[in-house]
Order: structure tokens, then C-alpha cells, then sequence
């Protein structure tokens, strides 16, 4: 029986920015795959581009997303950066700081609602399963605001830490290393910083699958 494994999220689930098969997704499947020591069979559901909002939103409608959710024993969600994003494009150049806090508060609201969403989905499920959150790394290195929004963030996503989700630590491992892990449009991970991704996600362990 193969393990099955449902990756949501955005860009960085599709593995946007390296070549096809270096996205952190195929890498984390096949790391698993060695530790569990079983065949794991995967369904990649990211979309480039997608917000906490509309993840939030598909989780409650989408009946191909539920199923694949329900079903699966290994579950990982990249979400918020787009979130960052469009706050940072979109803020005034008087008003940032309070751009962002409105902007951050919504994609905890919407993170909140994810994990709920999740839970209730899994509710009486018998076999065990992982929930892997990828926290944020800043694009915007340059950008304060960018920096504390990105942290912020983190703590929050880290604070459901418990039973059968965690949180990889991303931002320390791309800091000062943007031109070295972004691919030519300095806001995706080329396919070094996708490995970087898929080796944190790895440091959380597989327990209970292995």
C-alpha cells in the first residue's frame, strides 16, 4: 500500500523557479519515502500565485482538495507568501507598517481557518498522518517591515506545533543567502533553496508514519 501524500499551497508547492522535479515537493516525497520505507505516492495541488484567503476558501469547497486532504498521510502546506507580497506592493509609502499588520492579522485569520478546516477533515481518521507547515523566508530582505511581517508570521504558524503537525524553520536558512537560494526573479527558491526547504522539512521527523 502506498503512502499518499497531498501537497497545497502556493508557487512554492508547484516548485516554482528550478526545473521540473527540484521543487521541494518531489524531494520531501522521495526523503520520506526513504525513512518511511514505503512507497509514497504523491498529489501535487499548489497553484502559483494563491493567497491564504483563497486556500482557505478551496479547503471548504473544493471536493477534489477535501478527498485528496481526507485521504492523506503526509500533508504539507506552503502558504502566506503571496499574502506578503501583495501587502508590499500595495502599501503606501506613509502607511507601512500599519499596511502590513492589517495584511498580516487577515493571513493568520486564514491560516487559523486552514488548520481548522484540516482537523475537521481528519476528524476519525484511523490511520496516522503528518502536517508539515513551510514557514516564510523574506523576499524582501531590504524591507523592515517585510522582515518583522515575515516573522511574525512564523511564531504563528509554529504555535500549532503538537500531535501530528509541525513547522519547518525556513527563514534562518535563506537570511543573507537570498542570491544564493532565489532563482533569477528574486522571489522564488531556485532548486538549491527547494532542497533547502525539502532538508527542514525532513529535520521534523516522520513520527507516527516511521
Amino acid at each position: 500500500m502506498a503512502v499518499p501524500y497531498t501537497a497545497v499551497g502556493d508557487s512554492l508547492t508547484v516548485g516554482f523557479g528550478a526545473m521540473p522535479g527540484n521543487g521541494f515537493v518531489p524531494v520531501y516525497r522521495g526523503m520520506a519515502e526513504r525513512r518511511i520505507g514505503e512507497f509514497v505516492s504523491y498529489e501535487n495541488l499548489g497553484v502559483n500565485g494563491l493567497t491564504s484567503s483563497e486556500l482557505y476558501a478551496n479547503m471548504k469547497r473544493s471536493p477534489q482538495l477535501r478527498n485528496s486532504l481526507k485521504e492523506a498521510r503526509i500533508i504539507t502546506i506552503s502558504i502566506g507568501g503571496n499574502d506578503l507580497i501583495r501587502a508590499a506592493k500595495s502599501a503606501p509609502p506613509q502607511n507601512i507598517a500599519q499596511h502590513f499588520n492589517k495584511a498580516l492579522s487577515q493571513c493568520q485569520s486564514n491560516f487559523s481557518g486552514i488548520m481548522q478546516t484540516l482537523n475537521q477533515l481528519k476528524q476519525g481518521s484511523r490511520s496516522p498522518y503528518i502536517v508539515r507547515a513551510v514557514g516564510l523566508y523574506n523576499p524582501y530582505p531590504q524591507v523592515e517591515a517585510a522582515t518583522q511581517w515575515v516573522q511574525q508570521f512564523n511564531r504563528y504558524v509554529n504555535g500549532y506545533w503538537g500531535g501530528s503537525y509541525a513547522a519547518a524553520e525556513i527563514f534562518s536558512s535563506f537570511y543573507g543567502r537570498e542570491h544564493e537560494l532565489l532563482s533569477f526573479d528574486h522571489l522564488h527558491p531556485n532548486g538549491k533553496g527547494y532542497k533547502v526547504i525539502a532538508e527542514q522539512l525532513g529535520r521534523l521527523g516522520y513520527y507516527p508514519l516511521a
